[in-house]
């Protein structure tokens, strides 16, 4: 992967370092089922808050309306979405919704909801749903119809939950509006941290993690300032083969996979999970996020999913915000952010939690986690590029043209193979992305 600028140095395996941490001393605080921090070391360091955005003064009190648009409101994380809105009340509603081609699921929202605009993925899904929304909304169709629901003016926060590279443009559009965003859609910031980042803060909105170990990163994090950060761990369940070996894992079928031992999601995300490169793009994502190098961000082992993450400070303390393994956790934290709610997902039960355990990543077994640190260091249109040929061959792997193991073989040899740009813009890493997708293609035609 070299580089029309410096050549990057890349860490050796294992150079990010650090070690799990060895015991669980008292817990702190319990934030009525949103998840409970934890002191690891039996002290919080009352620090200040750090989070992104953290210059930006609360605009909105709890009782005034959110008015929330819902980018990929049909997937699994839109589902989840509706899901909390409807839970929270009156004073939350959504404005808008987008689908893909799911358009009788999202018609019955549209129903439930019934929102100011809808956005779907094609024409013929639009002819479907029109006759029978009567005239009661706006629906918008393909690319464009999405960046236009992500910027109207009836919405004042967006989650972006679009899966992958098709949900870049809509959240750099609501953005550009001035929306809070909840990010859902890690892969926008993968491609374009070095553009949705600096345009959020131009813009003075807020980026809330809605990915559950950024979410449990960034309400750590308020127990202390930016500069007394050490290290932060991304927590991983290990995936459905934390205890195969290579040559099995290699061979897994699709069956196999999408069989993950702890989360419900959709098929994509559950493919990254096995292969561990859904933990290579949130290191990834996390650097953009919370502004930190590689080196100060390790991922553990936790086959539980119970600590979504944690974050230790320079003296030692480390802090660690648990829950249940379900993700309306995070939106709702997203959504009623600086406040917090009843919540409507399963609580912890610590009477049925005996034991927690940790472990390193193997990054023999699972490569995918070696090309998030180097990508994480190479910047500029090597994210685009990792994003793209991984989507691209997970889709041939679903459509039972590869074996699993080539996923990430695929993948690192067009990563490879590409010149890195350390300054692209928008066109620059769209043209990367178009180019990744062909060169696996073109592999996959040898």
């Amino acid at each position: 992967m070299p580089s029309q600028g410096d050549t990057p140095t890349f860490p050796a395996d294992g150079a990010h370092g650090g070690h799990a941490p060895a015991r669980l001393a008292r817990f702190l605080d319990n934030t009525g089922g949103l998840g409970i921090v934890l002191n690891l070391y039996a002290s919080m360091y009352p620090g200040g808050l750090h989070r992104p955005g953290a210059e930006i003064t609360d605009r909105r009190s709890p009782t005034v309306t959110r008015r929330i648009t819902i980018l990929g409101s049909t997937g699994s994380i839109g589902q989840s979405t509706v899901q909390v809105v409807d839970s929270l009340g009156s004073d939350y509603r959504v404005v808008g919704l987008s689908g893909n081609r799911r358009w009788s699921e999202l018609l019955d929202q549209c129903r439930l909801l019934r929102p100011a605009a809808a956005a779907v993925a094609d024409d013929a899904s639009a002819a479907a749903m029109r006759p029978q929304l009567n005239g009661q909304m706006d629906l918008l169709t393909g690319p464009e119809g999405l960046v236009e629901i992500a910027s109207r003016p009836e919405s004042d926060f967006v989650v972006a939950a679009i899966v992958g590279a098709a949900g870049l443009r809509p959240t750099l559009a609501a953005v550009e509006a001035g929306k809070d965003v909840g990010l859902a859609n890690k892969e926008a910031l993968v491609i374009a941290g070095s553009l949705l980042m600096p345009l959020a803060k131009r813009k003075n909105v807020r980026i809330l993690p809605i990915d559950s170990e950024h979410s449990a990163v960034f309400q750590a994090m308020a127990s202390g300032r930016s500069g007394e950060i050490h290290k932060i761990y991304l927590t991983a369940s290990g995936g459905p083969f934390r205890t195969w070996s290579a040559d099995r894992i290699a061979q897994a079928t699709p069956e196999d996979a999408l069989r993950h031992p702890t989360w419900d999601m959709g098929p994509k995300i559950t493919i990254d999970s096995a292969t561990m490169m859904n933990k290579a793009l949130e290191i990834i994502e996390a650097c953009w996020l919370f502004d930190l190098p590689p080196d100060a961000i390790e991922v553990l082992i936790h086959p539980e999913s119970v600590i979504h993450s944690m974050v230790e400070f320079c003296d030692g303390s480390v802090i660690a915000q648990l829950g249940t393994p379900d993700m309306k956790t995070p939106i709702q934290y997203a959504l009623t952010y600086p406040h917090r709610a009843t919540g409507c997902a399963e609580r912890l039960d610590f009477h049925a939690l005996r034991k927690l355990h940790f472990e390193p990543p193997d990054m023999d077994r699972f490569p995918a986690l070696r090309l998030g640190y180097e990508v994480a260091r190479a910047k500029g249109t090597a994210g685009a590029v990792l994003n793209a040929a991984n989507e691209q061959a997970v889709a041939a792997f679903l459509e039972g043209h590869i074996p699993f193991g080539r996923i990430v073989e695929l993948t690192e040899r067009v990563l490879d193979d590409h010149v890195v740009d350390t300054n692209p813009t928008l066109e620059t890493l769209l043209t990367a992305d178009a180019w990744a997708r062909q060169e696996v293609n073109r592999c996959l035609n040898v």
